[in-house]
């Protein structure tokens, strides 16, 4: 094998980031951490507005694999595919997050709604089409179960029962399976992004500094998912009663006001209850709220 090239560019880390369905999403992310990505249709090299970050755009399958054997310092991929190549890689952090929802992907056994096949033993001798053939064995192993497992280059939901008699597929929603009149027979294992790091460039203090900046700020952008902040003044008076109704993630921040027996309220809470959460506010008291957007939340 030869050298890997990574490790040779002082200072600098080269990362390996999912394309295909996670692709918008990870630059999202990192667009709300606080790095601009730019991606060329006509490229695997996006640029990045930092000069010790050099990317590269590479199938999440294959992340795994490269940051293991030093052709990439880290990468972000999903812990299946770490299982699934047996990758020897160091995780710096879980980054939960997915393609459609915040919820984590699965990979589920699936097969036709009018299938007999009701478990996992009812495949004995049955053929499975999937693309994760090592954890697709390792599941059936682990159920006493032989059946022949064969891999799918896509499109697999397709192929039963015409082709195989089951499939093992990843799902987020499901919504894919019910649209293809397929049912799940069980689930093989759930999985979320991780931030993964080639152990020797782990090691390495001035790249292990910056992963570790790295975690901090994509998990801080995750951290502030669904959270906005929520200014406003009120009577000191009228605090106990404002408490009383302001959900928060910690204490709200209580400072004076120049005007005396008034004071300013400072707090994070979740999107989702702003709109029923202002008009309460607004009752007890509450004055010149304002709602802003968060980038971050670090705790």
């Amino acid at each position: 094998m030869p050298d890997a090239p990574s490790s040779k560019i002082p200072g600098k880390l080269t990362i390996g980031l999912p394309k295909g369905s996670l692709q918008e999403p990870t630059l999202k992310l990192f667009k709300k951490a606080g790095w601009d990505i730019y991606v060329s249709s006509r490229s695997y090299r996006p640029t990045v507005d930092d000069p010790n970050l050099e990317l590269r755009l590479l199938r999440a399958q294959e992340i795994g694999r490269y940051v293991d054997h030093g052709f990439l310092d880290a990468g972000i991929t999903g812990q299946d595919w770490i299982e699934e190549n047996g990758a020897d890689v160091e995780v710096v952090c879980d980054l939960p997050y997915s393609k459609a929802t915040s919820a984590p992907t699965r990979w589920v056994l699936v097969v036709p709604n009018d299938s007999p096949i009701q478990t996992v033993k009812d495949l004995e001798g049955k053929r499975i089409a999937t693309e994760a053939m090592g954890l697709t064995k390792k599941f059936l192993a682990a159920h006493d179960t032989t059946a022949k497992v064969e891999f799918s280059w896509g499109a697999t939901e397709v192929k039963v029962p015409e082709l195989v008699d089951a499939i093992v597929d990843i799902t987020e929603t499901g919504s894919s399976l019910r649209a293809n009149n397929l049912r799940i027979v069980a689930t093989l294992t759930t999985s979320f992004p991780r931030l993964v790091a080639n152990p020797k460039a782990y090691k390495d203090p001035e790249k292990r500094k910056k992963l570790d900046q790295l975690a901090l700020l994509l998990t801080g952008a995750l951290n502030a998912r669904d959270k906005v902040g929520l200014k406003m003044n009120i009577e000191q008076k009228n605090l106990k009663k404002l408490l009383g109704v302001l959900p928060s993630l910690l204490s709200p921040t209580v400072s004076p006001l120049s005007q005396e027996g008034w004071i300013a309220i400072e707090t994070v809470i979740c999107e989702s209850v702003v709109r029923e959460i202002i008009p309460q506010l607004k009752d007890a008291g509450a004055t010149g709220i304002i709602e802003y957007p968060l980038n971050k939340l670090v705790d």
